[in-house]
């Protein structure tokens, strides 16, 4: 099997955290290849920013897509992951619809921590769109800039945990991490947490390779389905051909 790991923002050193932690979690003959969209921002924080790495997200795809099994949209609010699942005739999985999944399982009630104080509102918007808010109990996020924001969890530990902890503390049956530079930070403080941690990279990988051994079959019809072709103009020769009904059309292998 091989996934395509897609950091969705330009920071080359949170694509290098997401690909250890998801060829940590993957079964042994899953093949992960992690790379880092063109255009975009440091790290996504908003609304705004969501929506400039889901058209930079599809612009790599439509690139690509054709040398994967499945696609990994690899940043928490799963900017373009419900869009790409209508676009694409493979299995698109996003962090948050991920970990939400794995939060359900383990029952009760979750809390989210993540970098960021002002992301909680994206996140929120994500969590109503996907019908789980009545099971949050609440976000806690870092009040601060980062110069390297794949190195928060490394700088930023002790404050993390506290998170952890002030939500257990609040009621929280289950914590998610949220967010790509947090990847793998669940199995270093795991042990100092009295509930589950989920991982939303680990939980990404682990679903899509359930999908795709489940003999996924891309939507035929329904509003789900690819959407009808028609003309289209000033987009890239890969993502026009998607658009005009051409999956495969103008598409490359995997990319260095």
């Amino acid at each position: 099997m091989k996934i395509l790991l897609l950091n969705p923002n330009i920071s080359n050193s949170v694509t290098q955290l997401i690909q250890h932690e998801a060829q940590r979690a993957a079964l042994p003959d899953t093949e992960i290849t992690a790379e880092t969209v063109d255009m975009g921002v440091a790290y996504i924080e908003t609304p705004a920013e969501s929506v400039v790495a889901a058209y930079a997200s599809f612009m790599h795809l439509a690139q690509c897509h054709t040398a994967y099994d499945g696609i990994v949209i690899a940043a928490y609010g799963d900017p373009g992951v419900a869009q790409a699942k209508e676009l694409f005739p493979i299995p698109v999985v996003g962090l948050t619809e991920s970990a939400l999944a794995s939060a359900f399982l383990l029952g009760g009630r979750f809390g989210i921590v993540g970098i960021s104080k002002r992301i909680g509102y994206w996140y929120q918007q994500t969590l109503e769109a996907l019908g789980m808010s009545h099971r949050f109990i609440g976000y806690q996020g870092l009040g601060r800039a980062f110069s390297d924001v794949g190195a928060v969890q490394d700088e930023a530990r002790a404050a993390l945990l506290q998170m952890c902890l002030q939500q257990v503390d609040a009621g929280a049956d289950t914590i998610i991490l949220a967010g790509a530079p947090l990847a793998g930070l669940a199995r270093q403080i795991e042990s100092q947490v009295p509930v589950p941690l989920v991982d939303g990279v680990g939980s990404a990988v682990r679903m899509l390779e359930t999908l795709v051994r489940s003999n996924y079959q891309p939507r035929r019809a329904g509003p789900l389905a690819p959407p009808p072709a028609k003309p289209n103009q000033h987009m890239s020769p890969a993502l026009a051909a998607l658009f005009a009904g051409q999956p495969n059309a103008n598409a490359g292998g995997a990319r260095s």
